[in-house]
């Protein structure tokens, strides 16, 4: 069992995370629905897809993530906000700094409330946090890792960015929005960031007025 393991390391060590260290691996960008911009899985890189697919261009390479990461903890050996294997899985926290690093914050969704209360004209984007299962090529293991995915306005629809999806799925007008959004919330685990200004985060407008005054 050791061994079949460590072979399989070695395969992916071999095949897919040595070439993405040495240029080998590009990014897959799909463009179509009307030019969406659209970044495929690679390896471990879903927080920067997501980032990418939420602005709508390729903004944030691994390579500028694990900046990030040394900055957040300059002093540690082993980097606390990524994948020990050098093939990304990065938290919220690195998200959340390479947003402010454009100007943008993330603003954490508070799932007791509906997500009725949200003021969608005032959100740029939405990155979700869910429960993702692991494939190996064409074969899906019975395991499940989180998974950052992106969502946002194209030309007047809403549209799920999921990397590990084959194109951006158009989820709808707003109702739609709202309805796709429980959805994925419903398990305990699901998070979702709000990617707003930061005059918006600052003012609270990400909220209806009514439910800002409560």
């Amino acid at each position: 069992m050791f061994l079949a393991l460590k072979e399989l390391l070695l395969t992916l060590i071999h095949h897919f995370i040595w070439p993405l260290h040495c240029g080998q691996l590009p990014i897959r960008v799909i463009m179509s629905e009307g030019e969406v911009f659209h970044e495929k899985q690679r390896l471990e890189l879903c927080a920067i897809h997501a980032l990418n697919n939420v602005l709508q261009e390729q903004v944030f390479t691994k390579e500028a993530a694990d900046d990030i990461c040394k900055r957040l903890a300059p002093q540690c050996v082993v980097n606390p906000h990524r994948s020990m294997l050098g093939t990304g899985n990065y938290d919220v926290n690195v998200i959340m700094a390479a947003l402010q690093s454009r100007g943008l914050a993330a603003v954490w969704w508070d799932k007791r409330r509906s997500v009725q209360s949200l003021c969608v004209d005032k959100v740029q984007g939405f990155i979700l946090n869910v429960p993702s299962r692991v494939s190996l090529g064409i074969v899906s293991l019975p395991v499940r890792r989180r998974h950052w995915l992106a969502v946002r306005q194209v030309n007047g629809h809403y549209y799920n960015l999921d990397s590990k999806l084959k194109s951006p799925v158009c989820i709808g007008n707003e109702a739609d929005l709202r309805t796709f959004l429980s959805e994925q919330l419903s398990p305990d685990v699901a998070e979702m960031l709000l990617v707003v200004r930061r005059d918006v985060e600052e003012y609270g407008t990400w909220l209806n007025s009514d439910d800002l005054r409560k």
